[in-house]
């Protein structure tokens, strides 16, 4: 079922990269790479979301059995692991869930970058789905192959043209899950600061080293500042968090959350009067958030003054 679905399938994007291939085309990835050094758990029943998550896990930190990932990822009722309960697990273990674009090239470039990527394939047809996912860990673009750890076969050895069309009936769907200070390279620098904000809802250490991480990659994101300066404010540092929201305010002027926070993190080390010229340029600004400010600067006349 699945060689007589091939043709009815768009042309592969890999095709793209291989005319890319030729002296003095534009490639910015190597030709062929492989994780040599990424674990292989066997994908028994009921194992193939934990055990591709847990390989993918401990190839960017400590090593994870897949057991211990099942109660929360495998949903009995579907008979497998759902995409929101794969990327969900690997925040919970403190690593930076993201969800990939939709291409080969994505892919690639993050295994040339060393992260495994975690994909969902279609080994049936449409109408008859056989729902899988593997890991990534290797391509040669030349040799037409893409390398993964694949059910019961580590280093399962593909066609890039074969892997592509499982794939697109799996929706072109892949994510990584990496160390929060390391970001993947493909994504948007607005996609990360999203997966930043939802690994601070559950492991808020993490997010910071990831914040940190992408405002140093990008020092113009607004919203890596922001992340930076919320999460060191909630960790009890607000030196580092006064330094975070400065500079968001520098960059965006106009949005008067990043004032209110500055202020909030100035009264916390005690700096008073700094404190009530970010709240006063907040409260100029207004907006949907203006009782808040107002809340602000009644704390800050509150606070015991400086002699």
């Amino acid at each position: 079922m699945l060689l007589a679905g091939l043709s009815a399938c768009a042309t592969p994007q890999s095709d793209a990269l291989r005319s890319a291939l030729p002296p003095g085309a534009e490639l910015d990835i190597r030709g062929a790479h492989e994780l040599e050094q990424v674990p292989f758990y066997a994908q028994e029943r009921d194992q193939c979301g934990p055990a591709t998550l847990a390989m993918a896990l401990s190839a960017s930190g400590p090593q994870v059995d897949p057991d211990s990932l099942r109660a929360t990822v495998f949903v009995p009722g579907r008979g497998g692991s759902l995409a929101p309960e794969m990327l969900a697990a690997a925040r919970r273990q403190g690593r930076l869930a993201v969800q990939l674009a939709p291409t080969i090239e994505a892919v690639l470039r993050e295994v040339d970058a060393g992260n495994p990527v975690i994909v969902l394939q279609n080994l049936g047809l449409p109408i008859f789905p056989v729902w899988h996912y593997a890991l990534v860990i290797g391509y040669d673009i030349g040799q037409d192959r893409i390398v993964l750890h694949s059910g019961p076969e580590p280093r399962l050895q593909l066609s890039l043209e074969l892997f592509e069309r499982t794939w697109a009936r799996g929706g072109n769907w892949a994510m990584v899950a990496v160390a929060p200070q390391s970001p993947p390279l493909s994504p948007t620098i607005d996609a990360l600061v999203e997966a930043a904000a939802a690994l601070e809802r559950v492991d808020v250490r993490s997010a910071r080293l990831a914040y940190g991480a992408l405002a140093q990659r990008a020092p113009g994101s607004f919203g890596a500042w922001m992340g930076l300066g919320n999460s060191a404010y909630t960790l009890g540092d607000p030196a580092t968090a006064v330094t975070a929201f400065a500079r968001a305010s520098e960059l965006q002027p106009q949005r008067a959350d990043s004032w209110n926070n500055l202020a909030t993190a100035l009264l916390a080390q005690g700096s008073i009067t700094a404190a009530r010229a970010a709240i006063e340029r907040a409260l100029a600004l207004g907006g949907a958030h203006r009782n808040l400010y107002e809340q602000t600067a009644a704390e800050i006349e509150r606070a015991p003054q400086s002699p």
